[in-house]
């Protein structure tokens, strides 16, 4: 298999493969799956429709069927470069094909008069969905291991001020499977001292990006929020690249909080990008609030013996109390009282003071990674955020909502900037962006960054999204503790 390999931490142009390699054999590799998940769907059909009395026409089909599903995955854009490993993008492109291929198939039947097993057709496709669905998933998560130790990576020129190319190194170091690694920067108004940024080299200014291409062999030109970098600047760029076929990325600073709420309007002669204000109350977020009840309820019922001997263990390890509660703010600033398993000992609070200067948080959050007041039941359960499960209750109150932003301390919604209280125009999550994103391991930073992009963007997709990822996350216990 070709494909990139990086060094850690530097990027060396003599180790860089074919890019059109390694994404030619991923898209090989992906669509031998979806004709072999065809043809488990159209089998299972088959057999679970006809038995062994397949007639001819069907033989046919069932031949036929697993090229025609290859074929409405192509048409889908489910083989387009850019949705490798993307997830959502990719499962939407296969979702797509088989509410299309479905549609297709019933009116060609309809148009040519052709007899057709309704349970046949609807056992086949609904299955090699399903079917294709969880082998694009195991696909992608071997594509993300693979970019976890340097391989199958587009290395990126990254062009702004020097805060946001160091922001967007950080970022995709730490989440390595976008796919992307930032091999060079070309930054605004460059000074002699600028040799690099984050650790990655600067090869000029603002006008000197095709030259950084061809000295870092960069697959992607990515241009961060910079007023400098004009119209006429982007589109003669634009233009440059497209002669080397160079790919370009331009993220205005307006997309960071307000990206699906924005459309592009031609008016005038101008290309102008329309801002809808979010949803942030009506039938939408009831329809939230009464999942959020309905899910805590469930998931209460049936954890309710797990947390019984959850709280007998913490009984039985101090004789202190099983739940820790405490004050939170939660939306329009109301405080709550969040209830979680006790991880600490009885007297942390009286502990916190003497702790402060050993914070391993910036901003105003207080986390240690090693905090002296845990225990050593809490630790385990710290480690696979089962402490957090009492807040269940609280979801059920409706204080909080299965997804939000982080639950404040008074204190720190005290110190609040007033961009930061937007945080509080929405109820507190039992797990949010934050938490999928690398939790403890965040900055203060990055923390309200995240908390108000899905202020700014909730909807109920997002929510399942983010419960899924919840899950990989705790499983792999990213940034707890």
């Amino acid at each position: 298999m070709s494909g990139f390999a990086v060094t850690r931490g530097r990027y060396d142009p003599q180790v860089v493969r074919s890019v059109s390699g390694w994404t030619r054999y991923y898209l090989r590799r992906a669509a031998l799956a979806d004709f072999g998940c065809a043809i488990l769907g159209v089998f299972a059909a088959a057999q679970l429709r006809f038995g062994n009395e397949v007639t001819g026409t069907y033989v046919a089909l069932s031949l036929a069927l697993p090229v025609l599903w290859v074929g409405a995955v192509w048409l889908a854009g489910g083989y387009d470069v850019r949705f490798i490993g993307t997830g959502s993008d990719e499962f939407r492109k296969v979702l797509n094909a088989g509410v299309g291929l479905t549609a297709a198939i019933a009116l060609f039947s309809y148009a040519v008069n052709l007899e057709l097993s309704r349970a046949y057709v609807l056992i086949a496709l609904p299955t090699t969905t399903a079917f294709d669905l969880v082998t694009r998933f195991t696909i992608r998560k071997r594509l993300h291991r693979q970019r976890d130790v340097g391989r199958y990576l587009l290395s990126v020129v990254a062009v702004g001020h020097e805060a946001a190319v160091a922001n967007l190194v950080k970022e995709l170091g730490r989440d390595r499977y976008h796919g992307l690694t930032v091999v060079g920067a070309c930054v605004a108004q460059p000074s002699d001292c600028d040799a690099e940024v984050a650790g990655v080299p600067v090869y000029g200014g603002l006008d000197d990006v095709t030259a950084a291409v061809r000295a870092s062999g960069a697959d992607t030109v990515a241009v961060l929020a910079c007023p400098e970098m004009d119209g006429l600047k982007l589109r003669a760029l634009a233009w440059e690249l497209e002669k080397t076929g160079t790919d370009l990325c331009v993220s205005p600073a307006l997309l960071d909080v307000a990206g699906p709420r924005t459309t592009v309007r031609p008016i005038a002669g101008l290309t102008l990008l329309h801002v809808d204000h979010p949803q942030l109350s009506g039938f939408r977020l009831v329809m939230k609030d009464l999942f959020d009840r309905c899910v805590a309820a469930v998931a209460l019922i049936l954890l309710f013996p797990l947390m019984v001997l959850l709280g007998a263990t913490i009984w039985l390890h101090d004789r202190g109390p099983a739940l820790f509660t405490q004050i939170r703010v939660g939306k329009d600033g109301r405080v709550f009282r969040i209830y979680k398993f006790r991880t600490m000992v009885v007297d942390a609070e009286k502990h916190r003071a003497d702790l402060l200067s050993s914070n391993d948080h910036d901003g105003i959050l207080f986390k240690l990674r090693r905090d002296p007041r845990v225990t050593a039941v809490g630790a385990h359960l710290r480690r696979w955020s089962v402490d957090e499960l009492p807040q269940l209750l609280n979801v059920l109150l409706g204080d909080m909502s299965l997804v939000g932003p982080r639950p404040a301390l008074p204190a720190e919604a005290a110190e609040y900037a007033d961009h930061v209280r937007r945080r509080l125009v929405v109820k507190p999550g039992l797990t949010g962006l934050w938490q999928v994103s690398g939790r403890s391991d965040l900055s203060w930073e990055e923390s309200v960054r995240l908390d108000l992009r899905y202020v700014e963007n909730w909807s109920f997709a997002l929510d399942l999204q983010i419960m899924w990822k919840t899950i990989s996350a705790l499983v792999w216990r990213v940034g707890a503790y």
